[in-house]
């Protein structure tokens, strides 16, 4: 490998913070099990967090974001892993605590490593990433307790999002009926052609008023919105239905009554894919490259950019100028 390579640094010294690319060595990185070759990284919520100087998500200073990566294994002190393996590294601490995929090398634990799956690519992984895998854990909590497509449909909120465009593809390909939510109409053909089978406005699913019981709409829900919204999608869930929640974009609080639980049976489903079991993330990879698999993984990149862009490009998904995937090509 070479002696120098770049990598996207953030720094925050006294009340001065920076970043940018800038060309580091090995000796730069942690001392973990395997050192890998980065093809892609992504950007995802907390990726924009790290990018700013009052984010609260980087502890320490130098530092490399980006909790997503792929690449080839370079070298290995893990039997589990060799050079020349594909690998898949999301979550955990990667990008938070530890350096992450915004560099041309990472230096990751074997326990937070998942080799690629048969049937999936190093590209389709990363356009999968935090995001998609997210979405993918939903689906599977919800069937665990008792979703099914024969049983109505299903909402997806903040549908336009990374967790909420897997969401409606995975759903669609396992043959559920999917209902998008988005505040974002030049979205809706983009919402279609995923395969969303019926469209609503944002205001449908939360008109400003949480409601203790409304209308039975939905057999169950994936939300990553989280807040108001959340309390309201849980009053309109059918008798034994169950939400999937795993995100906080409308906020952190929950405003909802005792009534959806107690009336109606009403599961709300923490989802946290963070620290997900080994044993888990391996199944659910396994799922996303085999009946949740896309037909076109194209269809969730809304752009590819390089590591020079990224200072650039990385703030936008805090504006929420973002549809789908934004995916960081490192060779």
């Amino acid at each position: 490998m070479k002696d120098q390579f770049k990598a996207l640094v953030v720094d925050k010294v006294n009340d001065e913070f920076s970043m940018n690319v800038k060309n580091i060595s090995l000796e730069f990185l942690p001392k973990s099990d395997v050192l890998i070759k980065v093809h892609y990284s992504g950007i995802n919520y907390k990726d924009g967090l790290a990018g700013t100087p009052d984010g609260k998500i980087v502890r320490n200073y130098p530092f490399i974001p980006g909790v997503d990566l792929v690449g080839v294994v370079v070298s290995s002190n893990d039997p589990r892993f060799h050079e020349g393996d594909e690998v898949i590294a999301t979550s955990y601490d990667i990008g938070v605590s530890h350096f992450g995929g915004y560099s041309e090398y990472a230096s990751i634990p074997g326990d937070w490593i998942v080799p690629l799956p048969e049937n999936l690519t190093l590209k389709e992984a990363i356009v999968v990433g935090t995001a998609g895998f997210t979405a993918a854990l939903s689906i599977q909590r919800l069937e665990e307790n008792g979703a099914s497509p024969e049983k109505g449909k299903v909402l997806v909120t903040g549908a336009t999002g990374g967790v909420g465009s897997f969401a409606v593809s995975f759903l669609n390909s396992l043959g559920y009926k999917v209902e998008a939510s988005t505040g974002k109409e030049s979205e809706y053909e983009y919402l279609r052609k995923l395969g969303a089978h019926t469209i609503i406005s944002r205001d449908m699913t939360y008109g400003g008023k949480v409601k203790a019981l409304g209308t039975q709409k939905w057999a169950a829900a994936v939300d990553p919105v989280g807040g108001d919204p959340l309390s309201s999608v849980l009053s309109q869930i059918q008798y034994g239905g169950s939400v999937a929640v795993s995100g906080l974009t409308a906020g952190t609080k929950l405003a909802s009554t005792v009534f959806p639980f107690i009336l109606r049976g009403v599961n709300l489903l923490g989802i946290d894919s963070v620290y997900c079991p080994m044993e888990t993330r391996l199944k659910i990879w396994k799922r996303i490259a085999t009946d949740f698999k896309p037909s076109n993984f194209e269809d969730f990149i809304s752009q590819e950019i390089n590591l020079n862009q990224l200072p650039t490009v990385l703030p936008n998904i805090l504006k929420g100028h973002v549809r789908g995937r934004t995916i960081v090509k490192l060779v």
